[in-house]
């Protein structure tokens, strides 16, 4: 009886040290390692930093709103509507900005004409980089060559035309305005695409990149175009 017991008590002492020397292994070797090297992950750490911090900007302001309505009387509560619908508007790129900016000019690189080189459309691929890091780097708004760039903007080919909003871009030279929350944002937006591949990128697609000092009075147009809305339908009085 005593062996039995004993064989029994073996097993299962050796199911649960098997057990535990599985439970090690797994967290001392990882299934999947992270590869990525420091640079790559602080990158990422700023892009979640950055975000975290739009959320909380959005948070503070939504929290503001809410105040005003609280404190509004029934007199005010008309204008406090008013000043939310303004505000709406000029988030979603529907009223004219105008302060602190950058002026980026999009021409022909003279002396590949002079030597016969073919000047295409700019490709909708090359323009996108550019605007996203525009938005990386602060940019409040956007316009290119006249189009305001907001939310639903669509950059594509259309029939071998470069189009922003479905609108064909002029041929080069061009005027992309970018307005931002203050002049000391401009100049390092300025200082940051000084030091960027575009202007590389663009002369490979044999345009020149030019980029005009911060200026403290930028004029932004307003997007005048219908907007289109899935999702959202307007509902009569009455219903």
């Amino acid at each position: 009886m005593k062996k039995n017991m004993y064989t029994r008590i073996t097993i299962v002492l050796f199911i649960i040290g098997l057990m535990i020397a599985v439970q090690y292994n797994t967290i001392k070797q990882p299934a999947e390692r992270d590869t990525r090297d420091i640079w790559a992950i602080r990158e990422e750490l700023a892009e979640e930093k950055q975000r975290h911090s739009t959320l909380l900007a959005e948070i503070r302001s939504l929290n503001e709103v809410v105040g005003r309505y609280e404190q509004s009387e029934k007199a005010n509560l008309q204008s406090a509507l008013y000043q939310t619908l303004n505000r709406l508007k000029l988030q979603a790129g529907l009223t004219e900005v105008t302060g602190p900016g950058v002026v980026l000019r999009v021409e022909p690189a003279p002396e590949l004409v002079e030597m016969g080189y073919e000047i295409k459309e700019i490709s909708p691929d090359l323009l996108t980089q550019l605007l996203n890091a525009l938005f990386k780097n602060n940019a409040a708004s956007v316009s290119i060559d006249g189009n305001r760039v907001i939310q639903t903007t669509a950059i594509r080919d259309i029939n071998g035309k470069t189009t922003v909003n479905s609108v064909p871009l002029s041929a080069p030279p061009f005027e992309i305005y970018v307005g931002t929350s203050s002049f000391k944002e401009a100049q390092k937006m300025y200082n940051s695409l000084q030091a960027s591949t575009f202007i590389d990128s663009f002369y490979l697609d044999n345009f020149n990149l030019i980029i005009e000092e911060p200026a403290e009075h930028l004029t932004i147009p307003a997007f005048d175009q219908p907007l289109t809305n899935d999702y959202l339908t307007e509902v009569k009085k009455g219903e």
